[in-house]
Parts: C-alpha cells; structure tokens; sequence
C-alpha cells in the first residue's frame, strides 16, 4: 500500500468513526483533523494515526488513555463498548455461578473530564442488559467504589478514573465480586484470567448502534452508603488503645475528589485540626497547580509543605485524586527541613503500628478464620517481612499491584511502594488512601505523646531489623518497542555485580515460580543483599528500576554513619543499573 493510499485509508476510517461518534464534542475535533490532515498538516496526521493506531486494549488495569476521538483513546464510544462486553460477562459468569440470579454492579466515577458521562452510561447499558445497576451519587473516591462493590454484595463495580495520570487522560477500572470472580478476589479488581474474558466480550459487540442505553431504571444512591464508609473507616481508629490525638495536621486532595471524605473521616476520628491546602481543596480537572498531579512526583507538594512550614504542623498528609493512596511528609529532625517519606517508609510504620494494634491477639485476617497475613509488592522493601516475621506474623511477597496484594488469604495488611496501603481488607479490598491516612495520623500522634517523631520511630525499626534504605531510577520513553530492548540487553549481558558486591540469585520473573505467577521483570540478589528490581510499568511507558540495600546497625550513635554508607550504597548501584542499561 502506498503512503497516498494509506493516508486515505485512514481519512476514510476517520470519516466513519465520525459519523457514528455520538459526543458533538469529540466527533468535531476528529473532522478537524481530517481537514488538517488534507490541507498536509503533518502534526495532524501523526495525531490521526496514533488516535487509530489499533483499538485501545482491555487489561487488569481495565482501559486508561487520554481522552479524544478514535478507538485508541478514551470516549464514549469506546466506553460504550466495554460497558457492553462487561455487561455480557457479568451475565454469563452470574449465569453460571447463580442460575437465576439477576446480576447487580455498581459505577462511581472521579472528577475528571468526561467521568460523569462515562459513568452514567455505563449505567444505562448495565441497565438494558438486564444487570440491576447502582450509581454513585457524585464524583467520589475510588475506596468508595470499592466499598461498595462489597456492601452492595455486587458482582461487578467500575470506577471511571485515571488516578493520578495526567489531566488529558481518563480510565476504567474494574472490580468483580460475590458470582463473578473466585472468593479470594471478591470486591478486588480484575486479574488474569477475567481481563482476557472480558476483553473477548467487548471484541465480540457488534456495532455501536447495536448497544443498547436505558433511558432510565437504575439506582442513584443517596449520600447514605457513602456516610457508612465514613463512619466504618473512621471506626478504625482504636481511640482507647491509642488515645492521643494532638496534631496539627495539613491535608492536599490534589485537587482530587478525596478532600471532603478526608477530612470529615480524620475528624470523626478525633483528628479534628485539619488544615486542607486552599489552592487544592475542590475538584478541578485540569490539575492547574501541579504539572502532575501524583504525590511522587517532584513539586506535587509544594503548597502543602509552604502550608505546614508556616502553621508548624506535625504532619502533611496527600492523597491523589481519586484518593486511593495516601504521601506523609514530616520535619526531619536530623535536617529540620520537611521531606516526603518513601512509600517503604510509610509502609514500615504502617506495618509496626499494625502490629502493635493487633497485639491483643487479634490477628485473624479478613476472613477471621486464617491467621492474620502481612504483605506487600516485590518490588517494595523487605522490611515488613522481618517486622512480621519478628511479631509472628506470616508474610507473602506478591505481584506490583493490589489486584494481587488484596488476594492474599487471611489479609490483614498490606502496601506497595507505590503510595498504596491496605489496612482494612475487610471494608475495602484494594488500596485507600483515606483509611491509611487515619492509621498514619494515629501513628503520628502516638509518636508524639511519646516524645517521638515518626522518624524515631522508623530509626527504632532499623535498629531491630537493620537499615533498609530505597530508591528509583525511572525511564520515559518514547517508544515502547525500547523497552523490550532494553530488558533484552539485560538477559543477553546480565550484570555481573552492583555496587562492588557480586550477584548471587538471578531470576527472570517472566518465567513465574511456585510463589508469583509470570511477569515481565528482572530480579537481582547480591552477596550483601542488595536488591535491584528491573520491570516495564504496567501503566505508563516507563522501565523502572527498584533498588533496596540493608545496613546492620547495633546502636542508636550508628545510624548517622549507616544513613551515608547506604546511600553512597544507592549511588553505586543506580550508576551500575544506568551502566547495564546502556544509558
């Protein structure tokens, strides 16, 4: 085919999508492609064919994209469509599981643009297809959606979200429950195999004409089921066993969706000087302080820290905008210059203070017959292992993502570095950012009755269980083919060492274990248990590299020398990583 043809080809499959693109606002932006795409616009054209570049893929991660016309973007038609073969797969697997059974779901959506539309319908196609159909009654936090998946004994829930990619994109995510998904997974969101069954459904729609939207006959919630997710979330917090509560808290949504539900849960929970950063309370789409709008990137939290600066707070908290994973930063008093913790850091405290609150022997999971399990990512440090192990704990390494964490049997804690933390399975089976910023708060000020910072009290884990310092190299591209040539060139020319200590076990993930099913990564382990991770990420064309290194420290007078050892450690083994790589 010549370049002439092609470009007609692709004008004429333009044209056509046009035609029966039912948003005014997307069809328009398409035709004026087109017509810059004729007047020899090569901008144009490179949109145009990327916009048409294959169809938008179904994964665990459900659909997330930017938003614009063409079947590799984020619209309603496309939309429409998985709505459609979602409804068909909850009704052949309800069908199966609970002949009879009328199956039910429930859609939430954040405050990005086009959310709203998104969700609504999904609720109407849900609805024709016969599922009996609950709608959130506004633009709310994914933990909610994810509560209630469960409350409602769904068998399917969509959250319309891009968490917190940025404000050009939007998503889907997907959770199946009670009929639709194995017991361990009910309430949790899609894992393989449910992602290919359901992908093969929204193949198989027909045309978009073919779809049919109710024009009514769903339930719109009221504000109920959303106040008994307050009100179990900030039940929580075990006042009588940790009963302090002085502290000044600083509180960004990010201009997310969490702000409200954050702040009247902290206050239910007798956390009640709250101070939300002004410029980022309310909902905004466009993200217009941030040039990201996700807590780990740089500059995310400079308004709240200016805040906390100026009011001498204890703590900053930050959830992202669909609130679903939760940043702490504090004053380190080594520096006294406010820094943001790692999400291992958060992790480790989380995981101590979860321990001290199961202390009175609790420690069932959420099923409250197995015993109580600790986990967290691979690719998140290995501290929390020995803070169970040391409390009698169990503990299970699983997959990146809580579509893997929340399955471990007899739950009742677990994070990944990423932000995310699950400290009630129970109520919701994902990650919250809103339920972990109340144990985090509770921790605070436990700490700080004491005397402590929550620095201390990270200090006092690394003298039980060794120094476990962290860090990331993260690589952008362009192009995703690199990845795969990058990752190749590490298992043509496998690293011989890093940071001056000999690699000692070399796994390729992709070949799966008894312990983790298959994925795309690469684990070293050196002599002097250095750990370096290397994996393409799930959700942006990005090769990130994990890297974990452990100091021994015997004394409190130790540690300052440890902190330096470990990170002059980090240094050597990013230079080594970027060297492997080729960079």
């Amino acid at each position: 085919m010549t370049t002439a043809d092609a470009e007609l080809r692709l004008l004429a499959e333009a044209r056509e999508w046009a035609a029966q693109d039912p948003d005014p606002a997307t069809r328009e932006a398409l035709l004026e492609l087109v017509r810059l795409v004729d007047d020899g616009d090569p901008g144009a054209r490179q949109e145009l064919e990327d916009s048409f570049r294959g169809t938008l893929q179904f994964g665990t991660a459900g659909l997330r994209a930017a938003l614009g016309p063409g079947p590799n973007r984020m619209n309603r038609v496309v939309v429409r469509r998985a709505a459609a073969g979602l409804a068909a797969f909850l009704g052949d697997a309800v069908g199966k599981a609970a002949p009879g059974t009328r199956p039910r779901a429930v859609v939430g959506y954040d405050a990005r643009h086009n959310s709203d539309v998104f969700a609504s319908e999904t609720a109407a196609i849900f609805t024709a297809a016969g599922i009996e159909t609950f709608l959130l009654p506004g633009a709310l936090p994914t933990p909610v959606l994810a509560y209630a998946v469960r409350a409602l004994g769904c068998d399917g829930g969509v959250m319309v979200t891009a968490s917190h990619n940025p404000p050009q994109d939007n998503g889907y995510k997907v959770y199946l429950g009670r009929h639709a998904v194995a017991a361990d997974g009910d309430g949790a969101q899609i894992v393989a195999p449910y992602d290919a069954e359901i992908a093969a459904r929204i193949d198989a729609v027909g045309t978009l004409g073919s779809i049919t939207l109710a024009a009514d006959g769903w339930t719109v919630l009221d504000g109920s089921l959303a106040a008994d997710y307050e009100r179990a979330t900030a039940a929580l917090a075990m006042q009588e066993r940790f009963p302090a509560r002085d502290l000044r808290i600083v509180l960004t949504p990010l201009h997310g969706v969490g702000g409200g539900t954050a702040v009247d849960v902290l206050a239910a929970a007798g956390f009640t000087d709250v101070t939300v950063v002004a410029e980022q309370a309310d909902p905004d789409p466009d993200f217009p302080t941030v040039s990201f709008p996700n807590p780990e990137e740089p500059g995310a939290l400079d308004l709240a820290l200016e805040a906390a600066a100026r009011l001498d707070a204890d703590l900053v908290i930050a959830n992202d905008p669909d609130a679903d994973r939760a940043a702490v930063a504090a004053k380190d008093p080594d520096t006294g210059a406010w820094r943001m913790l790692r999400g291992d850091e958060v992790g480790s405290l989380l995981g101590a203070h979860m321990v001290a609150r199961l202390a009175d022997g609790a420690a069932t999971g959420a099923d409250g017959d197995s015993p109580g399990v600790f986990a967290n990512s691979i690719v998140s440090s290995r501290l929390l292992a020995r803070i169970a192990a040391a409390a009698g704990f169990a503990h299970e390494e699983t997959l990146t993502g809580f579509k893997w964490i929340s399955r471990v049997p007899g739950l009742v804690y677990g994070y990944e570095e990423a932000l995310g933390y699950c400290v009630a399975p129970d109520l919701v089976k994902d990650k919250d950012g809103i339920s972990a910023a109340v144990l985090i708060a509770e921790l605070a000020a436990t700490a700080k009755a004491a005397g402590k910072t929550v620095f201390d009290t990270l200090d006092e884990l690394y003298l039980q269980h060794g120094l476990h310092a962290s860090d990331q190299l993260s690589i952008r591209v362009a192009d995703l083919g690199l990845l795969d040539a990058m990752m190749n060139r590490l298992r043509v020319s496998p690293p011989e060492s890093f940071g001056q200590s000999a690699v000692e076990v070399f796994t390729d993930l992709a070949e799966g274990s008894a312990e983790l099913p298959p994925t795309e990564g690469l684990l070293y382990i050196t002599r002097n248990l250095t750990r370096v991770i290397i994996r393409p990420s799930g959700t942006e064309p990005k090769l990130k590299c994990y890297l974990e290194v452990i100091q021994q420290v015997e004394s409190a007078a130790e540690l300052p020398a440890a902190r330096q050892a470990a990170r002059a450690s980090l240094d050597e083994v990013l230079h080594d990583v970027s060297e492997a790589l080729g960079l």
